[in-house]
């Protein structure tokens, strides 16, 4: 569900952004599209916890969810409201320039690259921009 300027709800998007695993997780994902699997993995935490802070950020309209068979991948998506779109940005900026940030993105890269992932990764299909940064 896209959400338009006229509906945007800047409390929510603010809180959404008030939890570090909110904001590793857009981190991570990025420009690329995710499964969620591969952050279940990088941040080394439950399915369930990433499920419900990828679904807090999904209500505040900053990730959207595809399923494709048994694999939920999730993407980032800016805030149409103008204002929102241009903290968002300057945000995702500052998430790349922080060092516990960089490293979470080359342990994601790493699960990415690796030629015999974890089993819990085993036919999960790879994110294809994190995998060609490496």
């Amino acid at each position: 569900m896209k959400r338009n300027a006229k509906d945007f709800d800047m409390e929510l998007l603010f809180r959404a952004l008030a939890d570090e695993t909110r904001l590793r997780l857009l981190n991570l994902i990025g420009n690329d599209e995710v499964c969620v699997c591969y952050l279940v993995e990088a941040l080394r935490t439950s399915q369930p916890k990433i499920s419900r802070h990828l679904a807090y950020l999904r209500r505040a309209g900053v990730v959207e969810a595809r399923r494709e068979g048994k694999w939920m991948h999730y993407r980032v998506v800016e805030p149409a409201d103008t204002y929102a779109r241009k903290i968002f940005q300057e945000l995702c900026l500052w998430l790349m320039q922080d060092q516990k940030m960089q490293r979470d993105r080359a342990r994601l890269a790493k699960l990415c690259c690796t030629p015999q992932p974890p089993v819990q990764l085993q036919g999960a299909p790879r994110p294809l921009r994190i995998a060609a940064e490496r």
